[in-house]
């Protein structure tokens, strides 16, 4: 499978159900529990006499909606407060209202996933039944769903689908995005010890503990990955529970060096920046052609726009002309480009040339405040650098103050660590997640999509009426 493709939305089709009037309920019943159906539903249905009937009770539902093998006493389930029988019903009928007949045919359209369509057309030909392909309606984008591409891309997948729904022509970026926040968290929370008590979590969440957080337990992958990442800023760092000299210095100190730390985390804003707008670009062609991806600010010219200020940047501070002319001409390549898709979306005239130069000047202004949003990255490692050595320089010197001390000392390193874990870990985790959705999905994206939700409900065959 290609990366496009292993990237990309699970391939939909828009199909229609076709199946005798007198098997429809049957044929609902096989979509339920096969679940791999979005059936389209009319809107404003009033409620029928399962729906009605489920208003009425006055007892809190009983459990999950559930339908009955076989046509149920809605009366007697009432009178049992079966809320769970009647509220599968009431959502049968909502289908069955959905449905048009012609006679002594009927069909329900819907979205299904086009590797589904086989098993459910072998389901749906137990009763008569059929699937039958459709064209899509002219302007309308078919339902998005992710794929499942192993643990570690489940556990991934929030961190997208917090923000919304990935549009069903756009590249699902779960994984590059999971990677840049375990990376960006792992700068900020900078310490092996810490990082391994992350890791520590990780486990055992794997093995569902604490049972109260098991519903947590497919996000241990993303909790392992930051806590490693951690791990390892801690180690580049030097950092080990604070400065406690049991590890070595392998790249930086944050507090001897914090310019050298704020050039890297401004460097690698830059270079998560660029990666954005590649993936805006590729979403702005697949989403609307060749033309969509060259003029928008998320595209191609807004690419443009931030490879050519880098440039002139860079040949600005290595004291190279050259360099700084060839990003001038290509920061005012990207402007026009732009500029001329920006003019187009106008009414045109003197009031759109003055709403493009607003826009435009809006671009350069965002491309700035967002590398440096990046600085960030360096500031909050610094403050875990400051809260450690804080804790550790209190700990050597109440432990200095004779036997007495020590025990004091003891607790004071294990409180200050505990505090630091956790109010570091709140502003990383947070910070990261600022940094995921306000500089690069805002890149990444510049609509949301609509989620797939087939319909799935248990059939009790055995269920008795």
């Amino acid at each position: 499978m290609r990366w496009a493709e292993e990237m990309s939305p699970v391939r939909m089709r828009r199909v229609a159900v076709v199946a005798p009037t007198g098997a429809l309920r049957e044929t609902l019943l096989l979509i339920a529990e096969a679940g791999c159906l979005e059936v389209d539903r009319v809107e404003e249905v009033p409620p029928g006499p399962a729906g009605r009937r489920l208003r009425r009770l006055t007892v809190a539902p009983g459990g999950s909606a559930a339908l009955s093998g076989a046509p149920p006493d809605l009366d007697a389930l009432e009178r049992q407060h079966r809320s769970d029988l009647l509220a599968g019903e009431a959502e049968l009928e909502e289908r069955l209202a959905s449905a048009v007949r012609q006679g002594e045919v009927s069909a329900l359209a819907g979205w299904c996933p086009a590797v589904d369509m086989p098993r459910l057309a072998e389901r749906l030909g137990q009763v008569g039944g059929a699937v039958l392909p459709l064209r899509p309606p002219r302007g309308v984008d078919p339902p998005t769903q992710l794929r499942d591409a192993g643990r570690v891309h489940r556990s991934f997948v929030p961190l997208v689908t917090t923000y919304g729904t990935v549009p069903y022509a756009d590249l699902d970026p779960s994984w590059p995005a999971g990677v840049a926040y375990v990376v960006m968290f792992g700068l900020m929370f900078g310490d092996a010890g810490h990082g391994l008590l992350l890791v520590l979590a990780a486990l055992l969440l794997w093995r569902g503990r604490p049972r109260r957080l098991a519903r947590l337990r497919r996000l241990w992958p993303f909790v392992a990955a930051a806590g490693l990442a951690a791990t390892l800023a801690g180690a580049a760092y030097g950092e080990f529970f604070g400065p406690t000299g049991l590890l070595p210095v392998l790249w930086l100190d944050p507090l001897d060096e914090p310019g050298r730390l704020l050039l890297a985390a401004v460097g690698l804003g830059g270079l998560l920046l660029g990666l954005a707008y590649a993936a805006g670009a590729v979403n702005r062609w697949r989403e609307g052609g060749p033309a969509r991806a060259l003029y928008s600010t998320s595209g191609v010219a807004g690419f443009a726009v931030f490879l050519g200020l880098g440039v002139v940047g860079g040949g600005a501070y290595l004291h190279t002309p050259v360099a700084a002319v060839a990003g001038a001409v290509l920061v005012i390549t990207g402007l026009a480009l732009a500029g001329t898709g920006l003019y187009a979306a106008t009414g045109g005239g003197l009031g759109g040339a003055a709403q493009t130069g607003v826009q435009l000047f809006d671009v350069l202004v965002r491309i700035f405040a967002n590398t440096v949003s990046f600085a960030r990255l360096a500031a909050f490692g610094l403050t875990h650098a400051a809260l450690g050595q804080v804790v550790w320089h209190g700990t050597v010197a109440l432990a200095g103050r004779g036997p007495g001390a020590l025990v004091g000392a003891v607790l004071l390193f294990v409180a200050g660590n505990a505090l630091a874990f956790a109010l570091e870990g709140l502003v990383a985790g947070v910070q990261a997640l600022r940094l995921e959705f306000y500089e690069l999905f805002s890149r990444v994206f510049e609509s949301l999509g609509r989620p797939f939700r087939p319909w799935r409900l248990p059939v009790r065959r055995t269920e008795v009426s």
